[in-house]
C-alpha cells in the first residue's frame, strides 16, 4: 500500500513525487556508524523498517537509542553508513525527509514563552502547512488541550507538554515517526489519547519507530522489538512470536554489565 499525504499539507515536488514512488523497504539503515569525539555510539548498525510497522527500539541507557533517532529525525548527521527513508538519503536529501518524519522526544522543541496554539503556527510556517490555523486547533482538541489554547507553554504540566508536542510532531501529517519513551509525564488519560493518534498514524500507512522501558508497552503496541546492545542489533522478533517473560530473559541478558 502507497501511503498517500494528507491533502492540507503543502509538499514540494520531490515529495510529491515520493508519494507515488514505491520503496520496499519504507526506511534502510546500511553500515550507520556514529561517534562523538572519540566514543563510538552506533556500530554499523543495519536496520530495516517497513512500510506500518511499529517497531519497538529497547535497550539499556547509552546503547544509542536516542543517537539513533536523532540521526533519523536529521537532528545530527552520521558518522558513516547511509539511511534512505521513503527512498530519499537522509543527507543528500535533508529537506524531503524531514517533511516525512514527526518526532516526539524528551526535549520537547516547544517555545515557553509561545502559547500552544503560536507553537502550532510556528511550526506550521516552517513545514508550509495549508490551513495550519484550523489544523492546529483541530489538533489542539485531539490532544485534549483546547481550553489552553492561548495559555503560554510556561504554565503547562510536563504531561501537558508531552500532549503539545505530539500535535507539534503530527502537525504537517509524517509518514514516519519517531518517538522517544513518548509515554513520558503522561497519565491514564494522556495513554489513551496518545494510543489513539498512533492508532490513526498506523491506519493512514505510517511507519512508526519508538522507544520505551516497559517491555510490556512494547509488546502491546509494538509490531515487532528490536534490541540495541552496545551500538548494534543484538535481537529482533515479530511481538506476535513473543511472549513478556521469553522478552524479559532476553532483555536481562543483553543489559547484563
Amino acid at each position: 500500500m502507497i501511503y498517500v499525504p494528507d491533502d492540507n499539507v503543502c509538499h514540494d515536488d520531490a515529495l510529491q513525487g515520493a508519494a507515488t514512488h514505491t520503496v520496499d523497504p519504507y526506511v534502510q539503515i546500511v553500515g550507520l556508524k556514529k561517534s562523538y569525539g572519540l566514543k563510538p555510539i552506533l556500530r554499523g548498525l543495519d536496520l530495516s523498517l517497513q512500510q506500518g510497522e511499529r517497531v519497538a527500539l529497547l535497550g539499556a541507557n547509552g546503547t544509542g537509542k536516542t543517537t539513533l533517532l536523532r540521526v533519523l529525525a536529521g537532528l545530527t548527521r552520521p558518522s558513516a553508513g547511509t539511511v534512505a527513508v521513503q527512498g530519499f538519503d537522509l543527507v543528500q536529501d535533508a529537506q524531503a525527509v524531514r517533511r516525512l518524519v514527526g518526532f516526539v522526544a524528551h526535549q520537547p522543541y516547544l517555545y515557553e514563552e509561545l502559547t500552544a496554539l503560536e507553537n502550532l503556527l510556528f511550526f506550521g510556517r516552517m513545514y508550509s502547512v495549508a490551513h495550519a490555523h484550523e489544523k492546529a486547533l483541530e489538533l489542539l482538541g485531539r490532544v485534549e488541550l483546547a481550553k489552553r489554547t492561548r495559555e503560554r507553554v510556561s504554565t503547562f504540566s510536563r504531561g501537558q507538554i508531552q500532549r503539545l508536542a505530539w500535535a507539534r510532531a503530527l502537525l504537517h501529517t509524517p509518514h514516519l515517526l519517531l518517538l522517544d519513551e513518548p509515554e513520558t509525564g503522561l497519565d491514564q488519560e494522556g495513554h489513551t489519547v496518545i494510543d489513539t493518534l498512533l492508532r490513526e498514524h498506523t491506519e493512514r500507512g505510517g511507519t512508526t519507530l519508538f522507544t520505551t522501558h516497559q517491555l510490556e508497552r512494547a509488546l502491546s503496541v509494538g509490531t515487532r522489538v528490536v534490541l540495541l546492545n552496545k551500538g548494534r542489533i543484538g535481537y529482533q522478533q515479530q511481538t506476535t512470536a513473543l511472549t513478556l517473560t521469553e522478552l524479559r530473559g532476553v532483555y536481562g541478558q543483553a543489559v547484563k554489565p
